[in-house]
């Protein structure tokens, strides 16, 4: 017979790896942890530079844990070291290079399918972020001829180009903070002055504004991308165009919705998953937590509380 997990977890980031760690200590030791990516926490890998502030209180959220993981302040290096050592300390069975296509119902339990293989599982969590599918430009196109110098993260930027950061949060602010040792960086965000910037940020970005390598762009918007003899044309709601290297996005994630209508999750008119006050869906037993959960403003401290909830409502009403 094919061994039934008491919980299976998709998503090997933080609330993942929390949901399998509250469950080892409140007393559920039958779980499987399933991550699409080669290791744990692929966000923070992948679209944190290094060195980057990991804030608890994620934009002056202040979230009191509820559960055993006593994450704290630190940076990339730090809170992927500390996700390492929480791996490390339980016995957790995760696999990793390994894609979830399906989670389909059938009784009291759940098929979750992947490229290789089919697991079943009498609860499951989706603690998936979505920063997995970046945000992209909603009111232009991408030329396909240049898609290889548009990025959504710092990857294959080649020193010396001229980059253009869109976006008007922290990531991309750091970005652009970065770029500058080996770039020569515009930062462009369409309203005039920033709103969600942490204050060492502002401070930074203002200070360098207008210095050798790096000039704000605010108060304008991108009408058009167009390739020009290999490079990126842009084109911008004030009339002007200038010619750049690169261009990386850095405007946020999207609710990865066809993948959670394979699960089986009813969706708002926004493409939300529906949940009630214990983030389990109409499908009894399969819930979501973490940054899919939340409509905006997410955090891994957010993200934490969330899978402890679920893990305590499986113990007390479920398992």
């Amino acid at each position: 017979m094919p061994q039934v997990y008491d919980l299976i977890i998709i998503g090997g980031g933080p609330g993942g790896i929390g949901a399998a760690v509250e469950s080892n200590v409140l007393g559920i030791k039958n779980i499987l942890m399933i991550e699409k990516g080669d290791n744990h926490s692929q966000t923070i890998r992948k679209f944190y530079k290094e060195h980057k502030r990991v804030d608890k209180d994620y934009k002056g959220q202040v979230v009191e844990l509820e559960g055993s993981v006593k994450f704290e302040d630190g940076t990339k290096e730090s809170t992927l070291d500390y996700f390492d050592s929480l791996l490390d300390n339980d016995e957790i069975d995760a696999i990793f290079n390994s894609e979830v296509e399906s989670v389909e119902k059938s009784g009291d339990t759940f098929l979750v399918t992947t490229a290789n293989a089919g697991y079943i599982g009498k609860n499951v969590i989706i603690a998936i972020g979505r920063m997995g599918k970046p945000n992209k430009p909603t009111n232009y196109k991408i030329p396909p001829s240049i898609t290889q110098r548009v990025n959504f993260n710092l990857d294959k930027c080649v020193p010396g180009e001229k980059i253009l950061v869109v976006g008007g949060g922290n990531s991309a602010a750091e970005y652009a903070i970065d770029l500058t040792a080996k770039y020569t960086v515009t930062l462009n965000y369409r309203r005039t002055k920033f709103n969600r910037l942490n204050d060492i940020n502002l401070e930074t970005l203002y200070r360098l504004n207008g210095l050798e390598k790096m000039r704000l762009r605010l108060g304008c918007d991108i009408t058009s991308l167009e390739n020009e003899d290999g490079l990126v044309k842009v084109n911008f709601t004030d009339g002007y165009y200038t010619i750049y290297d690169r261009v990386i996005y850095a405007i946020g994630g999207t609710t990865p919705v066809e993948f959670l209508k394979k699960c089986g999750i009813e969706l708002d008119e926004k493409g939300e998953p529906i949940f009630d006050e214990n983030y389990e869906t109409s499908s009894k037993g399969l819930f979501v937590g973490g940054d899919i959960a939340v409509r905006s403003g997410g955090s891994i401290a957010i993200a934490l509380n969330h899978t402890h909830h679920i893990v305590s409502y499986i113990l007390k009403h479920k398992k």
